[in-house]
Order: structure tokens, then sequence, then C-alpha cells
């Protein structure tokens, strides 16, 4: 078990350390796709590998006679270098002053530290302190610091990477699901209609598990299991969440039940789209969102699998 362990962290400090915000997915996919053809062979079931033009950067898994799809996105926050180094948001990112800031350009590798200025209407601008000007449109990312202690896992990207190699441990054992690696989520979304539309119409699926990451609050705690959310800015539909909450039950995987008014998932995009689908987001809470500092507690990461595992089978 401790070398089991130690390997499937070793992925998802892999999967940390990879750069793909918004738009740069394709550098996640082309690991992706490179790890699962290596590795599915060791799966309890082959799936389809769905990818190519039709779908732009993303990729969709399918095991057996699938009833529930996993979607997990794989882009991160970042930022898009403007003009003289100024910084324009990719999705959400909350880092300080003095953050990290990594990226490459045609004139080689880039590490700086990101810069924070108020300007004349009391807004917060970005920038970065690098020693040449980089070129236009390069995305940058946090420099990646993987630690890990007895309780916890901690790094930039949790969200989602976090989300994505929990998918990646269902698979080893998944007879008959889906799995979707989505895009854009952090910046609006985007992908999710046109791959559920796909599910929807080859396979009939309209079910929906969103494997992400959510925070930490007074009412969602480190170590008391997954969150399983009841609603965010979105609202699942009441007698799916229903039933998942009472198989949650029936489990007896530690879980919390999470209600916010705010936030969003690829679950907002499913349910803006034009199939029937039911979703409900599933995911640890983290602490210091969007910020290089993502902290998970491992009895969560733990939670979590074990309830992508359960709910799939069960659904």
């Amino acid at each position: 078990m401790a070398v089991f362990y130690f390997i499937t962290m070793e992925i998802l400090k892999k999967l940390c350390e990879i750069q793909a915000p918004s738009g740069s997915e394709y550098v996640m996919k082309e690991y992706l796709i490179k790890y699962i053809k290596q590795n599915k062979k060791n799966w309890k079931v082959q799936p389809e590998i769905v990818h190519g033009e039709d779908f732009q950067d993303c990729i969709i898994l399918v095991f057996g006679n699938p009833r529930t799809a996993i979607f997990a996105h794989m882009d991160s926050i970042g930022y898009t270098v403007g003009y003289e180094n100024n910084l324009i948001k990719i999705g959400g990112p909350s880092a300080k002053k003095g953050a990290k800031l990594v990226g490459k350009d045609s004139q080689g590798k880039i590490e700086g530290t990101l810069k924070t200025e108020e300007d004349e209407h009391d807004f917060l601008t970005y920038s970065l302190d690098f020693k040449r000007e980089v070129e236009r449109g390069t995305t940058l990312t946090y420099k990646p610091d993987f630690r890990e202690t007895k309780d916890y896992i901690q790094c930039c990207y949790m969200d989602n990477r976090l989300g994505m190699w929990v998918a990646l441990e269902v698979a080893k054992t998944l007879e008959n699901g889906a799995i979707v690696f989505s895009s854009w989520e952090e910046h609006g979304g985007g992908s999710v209609g046109y791959l559920g539309k796909y599910l929807y119409e080859k396979y009939a699926l309209k079910q929906a598990l969103i494997s992400d990451i959510t925070w930490v609050t007074n009412g969602v705690k480190h170590g008391k299991g997954v969150a399983i959310s009841m609603r965010d800015s979105g609202i699942p539909r009441r007698v799916y969440l229903n039933r998942i909450i009472e198989l949650a039950k029936k489990s007896k995987i530690p879980f919390q039940l999470e209600v916010e008014s705010a936030g969003g998932s690829d679950g907002n995009a499913l349910q803006r789209s034009s199939y029937p689908f039911d979703w409900c987001f599933i995911g640890a809470p983290e602490d210091n969102v969007h910020t290089p500092d993502e902290k998970v507690h491992k009895k969560d990461i733990k939670s979590m699998v074990e309830m992508y595992q359960y709910l799939m089978k069960e659904l």
C-alpha cells in the first residue's frame, strides 16, 4: 500500500507541474493521452479513447455501457502577458505580491515574481518582475512547490489536478461509465456543451458527477470527508441530489454537505446546455483557493476516491 500510495502521489505531483491554463489544455491532453495508453492495460476494463478535432483539446473515456459520466476540468488559472509585462488574469487567480510565476516564450524560460499596484481607480493591476520584456500573449502559471505532510498535500493547482487524479484512480476499476476531461472551466467554460451532446446522443447518458475541488468554509472543514454540494451559484435537480445523498449515507464513506451562494463548475455549464443532464459537484475542500498554496487533507482525498468508486457502481 505504501508503494502504491507513493506512485500515485507522484502522478498527482506531475499533474500539478504541467502548465495548462485555460486555452492551453493541449499540453495536459498530450500528457494524459500518453499516460492512458501506457497504463490502461492494467485497468479492469479497456476504455474507448475519444478525442480529435471535433473535441478540441478534450478527452472522453468510455467504459463498458456507461450510465454516469465523471467530468474533471484540465485547465488552471494563470496570467496572460500583455504590454510591457503587464498581466491579464486567466480565470480568478488570488496570489499575493511576490508569488513566483513561470512560463516560456521564444527567447527562453521565464521565472519572475508577481507585482501588484493600485491604479487611479483603486483597482489592483498586475505585472511581472522580470529582467526583460516578455513576449505578448505568453501564458504564465504559478511555480509548483509540492509539499506533503502526514495529513496534508499542498501545491498550486490542486484545483483541479486533484479532481483529474481522482478520475484516473477511478478509471483503474471502472466497469461501466465515462470519464470526461474538459477545457476552459476556470475562464467561463465552453467545452461541456458539446461533450454532453456526444454522450447523450451516442449513449443516452444524462447523469454526471463533477470531480472538482471546493473551498474550506465555516460549514465545510478539513478532514471531515468529501463535500457533496447541494448548491453553489447553480442548483442541481433535487431528485438527483437526494438520490446521491441517500447512496452516500448507505456507503458509510465520510462526507459533508455543502451549501454555498457562489462558485460554479462544469455542472453549471451542463445545466445551461440543451440536454437533460442531472449533475452533482462532489469534491474535497481546500484552503488557499487559487493561490500557489492550495491545501487538501488526505482523509478527504481518500473519501473522494471511495465515493466516486461507489457512486459510479450504484447510480
